[in-house]
């Protein structure tokens, strides 16, 4: 599901292919004087003054302006840099993104994920092979983020993107507002399956004409990915096999019971786009909305809380999964734009390692966007609320070791070990450390992807009568642009790396 998701997200646009190893001047320089990142600091009055661009998803806040000046005064004396902050809202992130790489436009980390267009941008050479600089500047990441996040971020045994150090697994299911689930005496301990979420559902729906029972078509997203591989491998699948799941029959299930969620009339009447729009999280934020699919993590809900400014609670309905899109499910990479990528190395070193820089990057300003209550733990400033607040995180799952991220009053403060627990106990996939290289069809990729825009979002809202005729004219549109084709290259590759991973 992950794959057709960042179909839907990537522009069909080819760049030609870039050499992976530029480098100027500007970063000979930068490389020769500072050839590791241990004596960052004491290094940086021999460097050449150089502003960092920083693109990720993301609105713009109020206090960015102040949060950049504090990083920069920060980051200068350590490494003679300043920052450009650049978020993009995610509404347009394909399109301005897009532009800024075919124009050749100049900058130096971006964000990039499996799910969202990571190989592809790595077939057109958009990102610079990082193999050699993490040995350099960035030789602290491997040993903070172990060997399975590595390898299950690169492509062909290289690495083009560094994975932020957080859950290495995926729960599934929803947050639910929980001033309704105490409302109505909702059991969500004892909660297991999609029945018995429905049952909440119907309640809802019976009870609060005002209140949308699931807000937002998102759910398909995660349910796929409790399922699947990357929409190739099914978790109940015991060999490498390639799979259609427009063929599985519990996918068919599945878009049928979303059908039948629209005509009960759960989900919102924008449920086609209310959740690429923000509509989602807004509705959720008013109260007018009681769940919203998640994919999930120990205390997912807490953090959700916080941002969103109102209590949720979390309930599972598919126990934890480790796919490679774990690996390589938020990662920043190193733009073949760069004008010094080894001081962007050393920075990403830095997001790994120096937790006053990660969590200015994450928080704001001490003292004005949040005080500290013990020393891993902050809360708002007096006066200051979710709504108020001048900086609010564009997400630590983005950025760095989030294991040294500072923990809200509200959360657990074990929260970080509960995390190592989750992530050693979760069930692993038989195709972990994968990763498609999409070079060879990258053509046809993109020719698919424009069928999925056609289809998947309708099927996944249940806005269709016809679930299985629907699939079908999909499955011949698809295959018209070369989905075999695509399909015979997965399992191929797939074939050669188990080959290799034994």
């Amino acid at each position: 599901m992950y794959t057709l998701l960042a179909l839907l997200m990537v522009a069909v646009l080819v760049l030609p292919a870039c050499g992976s190893s530029k480098s100027n001047d500007s970063n000979k320089t930068a490389g020769e004087n500072s050839s590791t990142s241990a004596n960052q600091e004491e290094g940086a009055t021999d460097l050449k003054p150089y502003k960092l661009t920083l693109v990720y998803p993301g609105d713009a806040q109020k206090d960015l302006a102040l949060v950049q000046e504090e990083m920069s005064k920060y980051l200068t004396e350590k490494i003679n840099a300043t920052i450009e902050l650049k978020p993009i809202d995610w509404g347009s992130w394909t399109d301005k993104t897009n532009l800024m790489k075919i124009s050749g436009e100049s900058f130096d980390l971006m964000f990039t994920a499996g799910w969202f267009g990571y190989g592809l941008d790595v077939s057109k050479g958009q990102f610079l092979d990082l193999t050699d600089l993490l040995k350099n500047q960035g030789k602290d990441i491997p040993t903070v983020l172990g060997d399975d996040f590595i390898k299950g971020s690169q492509i062909n045994g290289k690495s083009y993107g560094v994975p932020t150090k957080k859950e290495f697994a995926q729960g599934f299911g929803f947050v639910l507002n929980k001033a309704l689930v105490d409302k109505y005496h909702f059991n969500t301990e004892g909660v297991k399956t999609l029945e018995e979420m429905e049952e909440m559902f119907k309640t809802i729906k019976e009870n609060e004409p005002d209140i949308v029972p699931v807000v937002s078509n998102k759910f398909a997203n995660t349910w796929g990915a409790a399922n699947y591989d990357n929409s190739i491998i099914s978790r109940d699948s015991k060999e490498l096999k390639v799979i259609d799941t427009l063929e599985d029959p519990k996918f068919v299930d599945f878009l049928k019971r979303m059908r039948q969620w629209n005509l009960n009339g759960w989900f919102d009447k924008d449920v086609v786009t209310s959740d690429t729009s923000g509509q989602a999280d807004n509705m959720l934020k008013s109260g007018k909305a009681f769940a919203l699919a998640q994919s999930l993590k120990p205390g997912k809900d807490k953090e959700m809380s916080v941002t969103m400014g109102i209590p949720l609670v979390q309930v599972e309905t598919a126990l934890p999964y480790t796919t490679t899109g774990e690996a390589n499910g938020a990662m920043l990479a190193i733009s073949r734009t760069s004008k010094d990528p080894e001081r962007a190395m050393m920075f990403l070193n830095m997001l790994y390692t120096d937790a006053k820089l990660l969590n200015m990057l994450d928080w704001g300003v001490e003292g004005k966007h949040y005080v500290k209550i013990s020393d891993n733990m902050i809360d708002y400033p007096e006066g200051v609320t979710a709504d108020t607040q001048g900086y609010a995180s564009p997400g630590g799952w983005m950025f760095g070791n989030q294991f040294i991220s500072y923990l809200w009053a509200n959360e657990d403060p074990d929260k970080w070990e509960q995390f190592e627990k989750f992530n050693a106990s979760a069930e692993r996939s038989i195709a972990l450390g994968f990763t498609f290289d999409e070079t060879p069809v990258k053509a046809e990729l993109a020719a698919v992807g424009n069928v999925d825009k056609e289809f998947q979002m309708v099927l996944n809202a249940g806005a269709i009568d016809d679930v299985e005729g629907t699939i079908a004219k999909y499955k011949a549109k698809r295959d018209a642009a070369g989905f075999q084709k695509i399909q015979e290259e997965r399992q191929r590759q797939l074939d050669e790396w188990a080959k290799t991973s034994k």
